[in-house]
């Protein structure tokens, strides 16, 4: 087997992290701060604070997989940096809220846009199908993995860029809205209205690290993976705020107030009555790039897990590709459980904040890994630290404190399934016999 086939290639790295993003979150979640925010310039200043926010987060990561290139994410820093305790804890948390949830969201807008064009078909049974096509298209080969992957994030770029200029082009009656900051603006901003709704902004653009979970299955992980988190950051925050800015243009903020299918409303208005037909199509199409990569990226996780924990050893069993197909049929297992019982709100303001606190001791631990291991090799360096870290971590604790104050459920729902972690993982030690000691900051970096 040659070198291509047997790792994952750099295109393949970058397409991982913008198809992890690009998700239902873009599509559904400016609805939900046209209830609090009207402003155009404070809505588009949402997601560009959002995007510099992951994009800091992103840099951080950069020199973390760089120094500890293993797969596993979260899961092998924090394990490595704190106590293996917490990584395991966060790849609990990758493997059921950061991965499995947000799949079982975005399969079930697969279905509930297909079954808008086709009412004859069920939503849910499409949502079940496009996860077991996508489980078993990433059980066979890597190669045929990575260029699954690749192909539908392509087009999915392509797709939105095509969507976004069209509806400039074709919409009749634009929306009477500024983009240049008002005289209410400046007190949104430090509001705490502003501060809920980067939560929704944050989950659009959770993915960003997708591709430390992949980092033993890519070539010159230590080179390629800064350039894809920063290229794939990017890049997503473009293609964010172009449709954001469409979606503000084409479409009156009043029908999209409160709504989920904010594609759907801005196509009709651009496109007139066959508007829906196609963004029904085009969010069907894009959406598979995103179940896909989380079902690609999420079992990495179990692996890891099930090499480091006797009781779970199984998840590290993989095909004669090096393909963890156990851990992937897990996951699509519990993605399959989530679609029966997933409420969309709440679990994205419960996911996005579980997922907020497992970035921020991430980022915390860049400061932690220099201070207590200045010799380590670190073959990339976070452009313009201390800075990065420092705008991630204060702009995330500042929209974490807004969560606990004003949403105190899915607060201690988070809380709950962090504890659990915690339990899980003295249970586990318990059982499989081990040891339990702190992991030394050098092993495999």
């Amino acid at each position: 087997m040659d070198k291509q086939s047997n790792l994952y290639q750099y295109r393949t790295a970058a397409a991982v992290i913008i198809a992890n993003m690009v998700g239902t979150g873009v599509f559904t979640s400016l609805g939900f701060q046209l209830q609090d925010i009207q402003s155009a310039f404070v809505l588009l200043l949402l997601w560009f604070v959002g995007g510099i926010t992951a994009l800091c987060g992103a840099l951080c990561y950069a020199e973390l997989a760089a120094a500890m290139p293993r797969s596993g994410g979260e899961y092998n820093f924090l394990g490595k940096i704190y106590h293996p305790s917490a990584g395991f804890t966060s790849g609990w948390i990758s493997a059921t809220i950061g991965f499995a949830a947000p799949s079982a969201l975005v399969a079930l807008t697969f279905g509930n846009y297909l079954s808008s064009i086709f009412p004859d078909l069920n939503a849910k049974m499409l949502a079940v199908t496009l996860v077991l096509v996508v489980t078993v298209a990433h059980c066979f080969t890597r190669r045929a993995s990575g260029n699954f992957q690749t192909f539908f994030t392509l087009l999915k770029i392509l797709l939105i860029a095509s969507f976004c200029v069209a509806a400039f082009i074709f919409v009749e009656h634009p929306q009477d809205i500024s983009f240049m900051p008002q005289e209410n603006d400046w007190s949104l901003i430090g509001s705490g209205a502003f501060a809920v709704s980067l939560i929704y902004v944050n989950y659009a653009y959770t993915g960003w690290n997708a591709v430390t979970y992949l980092t033993d299955e890519i070539e010159s992980p230590q080179k390629n993976i800064p350039k894809a988190l920063i290229l794939g950051t990017a890049t997503v925050i473009v293609l964010y705020l172009l449709l954001n800015t469409v979606f503000l243009w084409v479409a009156p903020i009043k029908e999209m107030q409160g709504k989920v299918e904010i594609g759907y409303i801005a196509a009709q208005h651009a496109f007139g009555s066959g508007g829906a037909v196609l963004m029904g199509s085009l969010l069907a199409i894009l959406l598979i790039s995103t179940v896909s990569a989380m079902l690609m990226a999420g079992p990495r996780v179990l692996k890891v897990m099930g090499e480091d924990i006797p009781l779970f050893s199984r998840l590290a069993k993989t095909n004669q590709h090096g393909v963890p197909t156990t851990a992937i049929i897990v996951q699509s297992l519990v993605t399959l459980v989530f679609l029966i019982s997933a409420s969309f709100e709440s679990i994205l303001i419960f996911a996005g904040f579980t997922l907020a606190i497992n970035t921020l001791f991430t980022v915390l631990g860049l400061f932690i890994l220099r201070w207590r291991q200045p010799e380590l090799e670190r073959p990339y360096k976070t452009w313009l630290y201390p800075l990065p870290p420092l705008i991630y971590l204060a702009i995330t604790l500042w929209s974490l404190v807004y969560i606990v104050i004003n949403k105190p459920e899915q607060t201690w729902a988070s809380f709950g399934i962090i504890g659990a972690g915690f339990v899980a993982y003295y249970l586990s030690q318990r059982f499989s016999g081990s040891v339990d000691g702190k992991t030394d900051l050098t092993d495999e970096a």
